[in-house]
């Protein structure tokens, strides 16, 4: 199974919107752009929100038939391990292998030598072909990126044996992560990460560095856009050298975690995805989640006093909600407005504050943020919320459409 040179990862977490996101996916095929959807939840999703895997399986094919969509679509089993993988296996074709709690954990002496034995060909200049320095390789230096992610490589190629003796070696996708790592991965570094999987036989055709800067969920990238361009113009040329090197898949190319509404980013992204002729690929975070809210809210009437609701519990219960999400937002409680006020707000308040369009003045990022964490609340609705999905399912679908074909398809894959 090879993954197409474009494909973005769009999350339903109620499972209501599928058609409403493939109708983006079909509208950039008429502008002559094939991307792919990758539907994603993670289990921690599926916990919070009462749901299953089937489900996500069962919502994307309905969509892919009722649209008469014809090229290739994919169900991901977002940020797995091995302890959660085998929910999944049933029903997902893309894995999203997540190693984060295994960086930095200290290698085997026996696993140490191997890998310096692997690389030692490497000590001394590096060079890779349009990477913006020549690296210095040290065994000192392999020694600390063995111990930073020698183990996690090792804990990946467990994840993916244990989903090939099941799915089968042909049958699946496979993305691994090491974005929610604490520090930013330097070209080098991604290098031999890549020199890893390769050498435990892991086909990744896609991988989710840590890049410098912020990536909080539902908001626009927070840092330097020019110092991100850098890495992620380097980490294109060092997997394209990679591919090569190692003998990876062909059409290996970097992910981009908690990618949506990073809008900073989305040009200078596409000009070097053009440039290099790269593929990419892109998870969204939830923003189809914040979309059905401003459908609710757009509506008026119980669809506007839901969306209210579930402000005002949010903001009662907003240490429990944060933290699992603690490192992925950033909300100043000073700038939020008290459920009292929001209370008062007609339609088109509610829906300025939290549509993520930064020329308008009463735009909100804290607010946005805070909602963004908003879905358990809906959740504990249940049929409250359920039924109002069904019943303002037009406006709601029209705000995830124009959300990810406008705000996000237009720019990052076709430039406009």
């Amino acid at each position: 199974m090879t993954l197409e040179k474009y494909s973005m990862g769009v999350g339903d977490r109620f499972s209501h919107q599928a058609e409403a996101q493939l109708s983006a996916f079909l509208k950039a095929k008429e502008k002559g752009i094939t991307i792919v959807p990758v539907w994603n939840k993670s289990k921690r999703e599926h916990t919070l929100i009462g749901s299953s895997p089937n489900t996500v399986r069962m919502k994307a094919d309905q969509a892919v038939a009722a649209l008469n969509w014809k090229d290739a679509y994919y169900v991901d089993a977002d940020h797995i391990g091995l302890k959660t993988v085998d929910d999944f296996v049933e029903y997902a074709d893309f894995y999203t292998l997540d190693v984060a709690d295994f960086i930095g954990v200290k290698p085997s002496d026996e696993d140490l030598n191997s890998f310096l034995k692997l690389t030692s060909k490497y000590i001394g200049s590096l060079s890779i072909p349009n990477v913006s320095k020549t690296f210095d390789i040290t065994e000192e230096k392999l020694k600390n990126i063995a111990g930073k992610y020698l183990v996690a490589i090792k804990e990946a190629s467990k994840i993916y044996r244990h989903i090939k003796t099941v799915k089968g070696e042909d049958n699946f996708v496979t993305e691994v992560s090491v974005d929610e790592s604490n520090e930013a991965q330097s070209p080098e570094e991604l290098f031999f990460i890549l020199c890893g999987l390769a050498s435990k036989n892991v086909p990744v055709q896609t991988i989710a560095p840590k890049f410098t800067g912020r990536f909080n969920k539902g908001v626009d990238y927070v840092g330097d856009v020019n110092q991100f361009i850098r890495e992620f113009e380097d980490d294109v040329a060092v997997i394209n050298f990679a591919v090569k090197e190692f003998n990876l898949p062909a059409n290996l190319k970097l992910s981009i975690h908690s990618g949506s509404d990073k809008f900073s980013l989305y040009k200078p992204i596409n000009r070097i995805i053009k440039k290099y002729d790269a593929g990419l690929h892109l998870k969204t975070a939830g923003t189809t989640w914040l979309e059905e809210l401003i459908g609710l809210a757009e509506a008026g009437g119980d669809g506007l006093e839901i969306s209210k609701e579930i402000y005002q519990q949010s903001f009662l219960r907003s240490s429990e909600l944060m933290k699992p999400y603690a490192t992925v937002v950033d909300i100043d409680f000073s700038k939020l407005p008290s459920p009292e006020e929001v209370w008062q707000w007609s339609s088109e308040n509610f829906t300025n504050a939290l549509r993520h369009d930064q020329k308008c003045k009463e735009y909100n990022i804290h607010f946005r943020q805070l909602l963004h964490l908003g879905f358990k609340i809906a959740a504990e609705m249940g049929d409250k919320y359920y039924d109002a999905l069904k019943k303002y399912n037009d406006v709601i679908g029209k705000n995830v459409f124009e959300n990810i074909y406008n705000r996000h398809m237009k720019v990052l894959f076709l430039g406009e």
